[in-house]
């Protein structure tokens, strides 16, 4: 257990940033989870409802450093990979 003035706040801190990274990270993979399940399911509107909400969030997780942002440009260019292709040529 820390013992000095600053190592007590440093720990109290570097708490409440894991928290609030958990809690990002985990509505990052909530949205990616809900694109994964319309991909299953084989249902394309909604695949693409699902892409167009979770972009912002995974830009917004990069954003407040949960991530790195290449990492979300990376999932993003990913996910919307996976949805065109399941889209019919027309």
């Amino acid at each position: 257990m820390a013992n000095h003035k600053s190592a007590i706040k440093r720990d109290r801190q570097s708490k409440v940033r894991r928290l609030r990274n958990r809690m990002i990270k985990a509505r990052m993979k909530t949205a990616i989870r809900k694109i994964e399940e319309a991909l299953v399911a084989g249902a394309e509107e909604q695949a693409q409802d699902a892409l167009k909400s979770a972009i912002p969030i995974i830009q917004r997780t990069a954003s407040k450093g949960t991530i790195h942002k290449k990492k979300a440009s990376r999932k993003i260019s990913r996910l919307s990979r996976r949805v065109n292709q399941m889209m019919p040529i027309s």
